[in-house]
């Protein structure tokens, strides 16, 4: 096989397990070609020969992953997220191993299957998301845990939560598929792929493959009140304490827009952008083909 990995060191926490991948995965024959990056690389330059090779491995964390997955949108090359990052969501929704030699015989034993992919365009530009991209309360955390996540991993996400007790609270115009509907909130979530730490989905459905997006209004006015509905959800998996939770508001589309007033921070897979609302979003159906395990297999074409 002709393998490109695509390693982005300023992903997580800088380790070498993507080496160990390489040297696990490499038989006679073989070619492994690994490409460093960092947050100031072109990914476009360094994905440019990408299919030349059978497969893409992406390196990093779920930003890494998202950026990707969209610079290869609708070419059919087959990309295996390596979790490297601080998350890691979109390889626990899709059911990876995170050991390197299990990873290496996924790529070559793996199913493929073809997800969605949301696209969000900002006065910035416009992004990939495989996970999920939003505004408000989110890009809020997001932002203020970007500074702690080498040092504290997953835990910078609820440290930056509890800084944030009282959110921003707007009046929220969402658009879905040419319906308008107005809200008092903290934020706007649109949802591919749902599962976040913990095992739980922040909607009632994991539906990253059915051509569409979730949106989420967070129509709270404290980020205390989503607490009894997060512990709902880590134990009811069924989504009942999701749709009957008076705190959010659940739409379903392919084309959204966002506006907000006051303006609020936007964020994509995890990503802050030196953007605000308002924003426009949309599906991208079945955009890229990803290398998944047995399990993950099963549990999207059940």
């Amino acid at each position: 096989m002709k393998l490109l990995v695509l390693n982005n060191l300023s992903s997580g926490y800088g380790g070498d397990l993507i080496y160990d991948f390489a040297r696990s995965f490499a038989k006679t024959g073989d070619e492994v070609c690994i490409r460093c990056v960092d947050a100031d690389s072109s990914f476009t330059e360094a994905l440019a020969d990408a299919s030349e090779f059978d497969a893409v491995v992406a390196s990093g964390g779920d930003g890494t992953h998202a950026a990707v997955c969209y610079l290869l949108r609708n070419t059919g090359t087959p990309i295996l997220p390596f979790p490297a990052g601080t998350a890691n969501l979109l390889c626990m929704n899709v059911m990876s191993p995170i050991e390197p030699f299990a990873l290496a015989q996924l790529v070559r034993e793996g199913e493929c299957l073809d997800f969605d992919l949301g696209e969000i365009v900002t006065s910035e530009g416009s992004h990939g998301f495989s996970m999920m991209a939003g505004c408000g309360y989110d890009a809020t955390m997001m932002a203020d845990a970007r500074r702690d996540k080498k040092r504290w991993g997953p835990a910078a996400y609820f440290k930056a939560a509890f800084q944030n007790p009282n959110p921003q609270v707007a009046h929220l115009k969402v658009t879905v598929d040419g319906v308008t509907h107005e809200h008092e909130g903290v934020g706007v979530m649109l949802v591919n792929f749902s599962k976040i730490q913990f095992d739980i989905s922040i909607t009632p459905r994991n539906q990253p493959n059915d051509g569409a997006l979730d949106v989420l209004v967070l129509t709270t006015q404290s980020a205390w009140d989503l607490l009894p509905t997060a512990l709902g959800a880590a134990f009811d998996h069924s989504g009942g304490t999701l749709e009957a939770s008076n705190a959010l508001v659940y739409y379903r589309g392919r084309d959204i827009r966002v506006e907000s007033d006051p303006e609020l921070l936007v964020q994509y897979d995890g990503e802050p952008l030196e953007a605000h609302t308002p924003f426009t979003a949309r599906v991208l159906p079945a955009a890229c083909k990803i290398i998944v395990s047995d399990d993950g297999y099963k549990l999207f074409t059940a």
